[in-house]
């Protein structure tokens, strides 16, 4: 773009995108979909557009103009672009989205690779119209999964991970009005995407939540199932996260993960972010869970629900007494 300031000069803006070659690949013409796509032909997805750079140039062809006129002009455009994007911002005031305290506690060290596997990167908020693709029914047939969760009216929710909310708009429709859903997401981005579409469609029982990388900022003892869809992969803290969300479940409270099917190599998504079932087994046993019951049958993804190891023992204690006290009572004395 150009700006005329007088007959003799003007200013060049362009911008470009802060990229590695390795990033660049469809820039432009791809909705930012290769956190999961196998990229077809060699194409390169970026997980983030980078950050933008603005770059101005001044040339002139023979007249002179003095320099003082011109950085006047450029307090005044200054001035006014500061005052647009204020009132721009005023607009969202009314979003409510709960951030925790900040605190001087040294945050935990990350990790590249846990128990064997190497974790993936999580996907930037530029590419969420990817998560609301027209053909994702057909892919992965949501709709069957969420019939599975086993989902009740009156429940509180956890969509981990939520993003643009193609999870949590739904599920807040089946829990109910006496239900809830906690929201959670470390980029506030995507939860002002879900604020939005909260509004489009006048859904009021979905709280957002911004997380961080080890710690989700649930309250304690009251979620009565986590939802991870396509998330637990990416987590750079999993015992960490692993230990906020035990301590967030209420009794009898389950996880429930959706990961695609590192065992199957027709599921057309990259390796890095597959995981087996037994991957799976090994890091949840590790971290105090068991599995609890599976779902086979989505086209690309396991669906395993895990609760708490002693919980599920002293549960199955439970009912094995109560089989034994009725078998008692049956008997003919």
């Amino acid at each position: 773009m150009t700006i005329f300031i007088g007959p003799s000069r003007r200013i060049h803006l362009s911008s470009r995108c802060n990229l590695s070659s390795s990033q660049r690949g469809t820039v432009g013409r791809e909705p930012w979909a290769a956190r999961h796509r196998a990229a077809p032909q060699g194409i390169v997805y970026p997980h983030s557009p980078g950050r933008l750079r603005v770059t101005a140039q001044v040339s002139g062809f023979g007249f002179r103009v003095k320099w003082f006129p011109l950085a006047m002009a450029f307090v005044w455009i200054s001035l006014v672009t500061v005052a647009g994007f204020s009132q721009e911002g005023s607009g969202n005031a009314d979003l409510k989205i709960f951030e925790a305290p900040a605190t001087k506690v040294e945050p935990p060290r990350s990790v590249d690779r846990y128990m064997g596997r190497e974790v993936a990167q999580t996907m930037h908020y530029a590419g969420a119209e990817w998560l609301i693709r027209d053909e994702r029914e057909r892919e992965e047939r949501c709709s069957m999964m969420l019939v599975n969760l086993g989902l009740k009216t009156g429940i509180t929710v956890c969509d981990m991970g939520c993003g643009n909310g193609f999870y949590s708009l739904p599920i807040a429709k089946l829990v109910g009005a006496d239900g809830q859903v906690l929201a959670v997401d470390i980029q506030a981005e995507m939860l002002t995407m879900l604020r939005e579409r909260m509004e489009s469609q006048g859904v009021n029982n979905i709280s957002p939540i911004l997380g961080s990388a080890w710690d989700p900022h649930l309250p304690d003892g009251i979620v009565d199932l986590v939802l991870m869809v396509d998330v637990y992969h990416e987590f750079s803290h999993p015992e960490e996260m692993l230990t906020a969300i035990r301590r967030s479940l209420a009794p009898g409270g389950v996880i429930v993960l959706v990961e695609y099917r590192m065992e199957d190599p027709d599921v057309p998504i990259k390796r890095l972010h597959k995981m087996s079932k037994k991957q799976v087994e090994r890091e949840m046993t590790a971290n105090g869970f068991e599995l609890v019951r599976e779902f086979d049958r989505l086209p690309w993804q396991h669906l395993l629900v895990y609760g708490i190891a002693e919980e599920k023992k002293a549960v199955q204690a439970e009912q094995a007494a109560d089989k034994a006290s009725a078998d008692d009572s049956g008997k003919i004395k």
